[in-house]
């Protein structure tokens, strides 16, 4: 999908700097780090608690956005001797840093995980650590949780370990860049490899049943001083990328499990009477869904592009049971262990310095490889960190702050009539005249009322009744249809 950017006027863009201020203070989003945290966060890098083992010698390499400083993930890739490869991922060990207990520990318990704003984030940790010590920037010698996979040739991991150990990084890449060099061929080993990766763990990812849905995403950037709203279509280095996480933190899991002690993302299945009403909403967009064919596998099978797909693939998403934290410990296992979307037990890991949980199932995986029990301290947090993790707003802040930015796009162009499709309806809540409009240029999806009855997947001229990012309801953009 080609890339839509939408520049706002100078009147938009201080209304929505007004709005997204207004909307730390709804969300109560936390100042400044406190002095006492700074003061702690300068001792903890003057004084970090450094593994034995030393690992600079890989050369290591990181993928993530130009701007992005707080890099949480590392990677080097080889192919093994006898077939097949070696992953290599360094995890930031925020551990070595934070000290259970203590002023960071406590602050990074009330802030849960970093929150991205279009014009600024709140970080989980003072910058400092996030973004200077603990970040595995490039020609630095950093503590990192060093995990190793060995993967057979068709990409299943025949063995994982993780234990500590110093990293140092020899390059910051990000993935246009690297997109455009596996575009053009030019790109080398060792991230050539990743493309080779990726592509085998995406087929073990179909072979056991996992989901991956990839709609475009809606994307609000600062670029010098000025706002833009855009759709971006995931880069496919993006899923190769995240495929080597996803990998981690199955393996994490496995880990957690057969030690007996840890906390899991768990998503259960669909029940009949869900699944009954996704294939209702196949039926009314013309897809052909036999019975024969799992939703992981039709999914497969639809192309994002098409506003059908694409409603039946917002609609279905919507369904879906939410994924939650469960812990469990001395071999008490939870009557539920699998995240259903990945078809396999699986844990959140690889992000220690943007989310909280991912410090202690560290903690919890590097003591099990050790054939030692867990901290104290992370066993005295495990059962309250689902509800550590319920109070992160992260997901309601980006959410926000696209709705605020659809709306100061608009703010001027009331009245104006525009193609959409129908992508939701609240049918199901006995309102089928309201729905959801995903409009292709500008990039924005709008809730509409209609004089009729909304079908999903169809075809509509839209006029625009209202667009305030300063307005008091949720819905600061509205549509009408005729």
């Amino acid at each position: 999908m080609p890339r839509h950017l939408m520049h706002m006027s100078d009147a938009a863009a201080e209304a929505l700097r007004a709005a997204l201020k207004q909307l730390r203070t709804e969300l109560e989003v936390p100042p400044d780090f406190p002095a006492p945290v700074l003061a702690a966060a300068d001792a903890a890098v003057a004084a970090p608690r450094l593994p034995d083992e030393d690992a600079t010698h890989l050369p290591f390499f990181t993928i993530d956005p130009p701007a992005s400083k707080d890099l949480d993930q590392a990677m080097y890739l080889e192919r093994r001797p006898g077939g097949g490869f070696r992953v290599h991922y360094a995890i930031a060990d925020v551990a070595a840093f934070v000290t259970p207990g203590g002023a960071l520990d406590a602050e990074a318990h009330e802030r849960v995980e970093t929150l991205y704003f279009p014009d600024g984030k709140v970080p989980l940790h003072p910058p400092a650590i996030s973004e200077g010590a603990a970040s595995l920037l490039p020609d630095r010698t950093v503590p990192a949780l060093l995990w190793q996979h060995d993967l057979d040739t068709h990409g299943e991991v025949t063995h994982s370990h993780v234990r500590r150990a110093l990293v140092r990084s020899r390059a910051k890449l990000n993935y246009a860049g690297v997109q455009q060099a596996f575009d053009a061929g030019t790109v080398e080993e060792p991230v050539a490899l990743l493309r080779d990766i990726g592509i085998l763990r995406e087929a073990v990812e179909v072979a056991r049943g996992g989901i991956s849905v990839t709609l475009p995403d809606q994307e609000v950037t600062l670029e010098e001083g000025s706002f833009r709203l855009s759709y971006r279509e995931p880069l496919a280095v993006e899923g190769w990328n995240e495929q080597i996480s996803l990998m981690t933190g199955m393996a994490a899991a496995r880990m957690m499990l057969d030690s007996g002690t840890g906390v899991l993302r768990t998503q259960r299945t669909a029940k009949p009477d869900v699944v009954t009403r996704v294939r209702a909403i196949a039926r009314v967009l013309g897809i052909d869904w036999p019975h024969h064919v799992s939703y992981a596998d039709l999914v497969r099978r639809l192309d994002p592009r098409d506003q059908k797909h694409a409603a039946f693939l917002s609609e279905a998403t919507a369904v879906l049971l939410r994924a939650e934290y469960t812990p469990f410990r001395d071999h008490r296992f939870p009557e539920h262990t699998v995240h259903a979307a990945i078809a396999a037990p699986y844990t959140h890991c690889t992000a220690p310095l943007r989310r909280l949980i991912d410090r202690y199932t560290g903690e919890l995986c590097v003591a099990a490889c050790a054939d030692q029990a867990p901290p104290d301290w992370v066993l005295t947090a495990l059962y309250g960190l689902p509800c550590d993790m319920a109070r992160g707003k992260g997901s309601r802040a980006d959410r926000r702050s696209v709705d605020l930015a659809e709306a100061a796009v608009l703010m001027n162009r009331v009245g104006e009539v525009f193609d959409a499709a129908v992508i939701n309806t609240d049918k199901e809540a006995g309102r089928p005249r309201e729905g959801m409009l995903h409009l292709a240029d500008p990039a924005v999806l709008g809730k509409a009322t209609s004089s009729a009855d909304l079908r999903l997947g169809e075809s509509v001229r839209a006029t625009l009744k209202r667009a305030d990012p300063e307005h008091p309801e949720q819905d600061k953009v509205l549509f009408s249809v005729p």
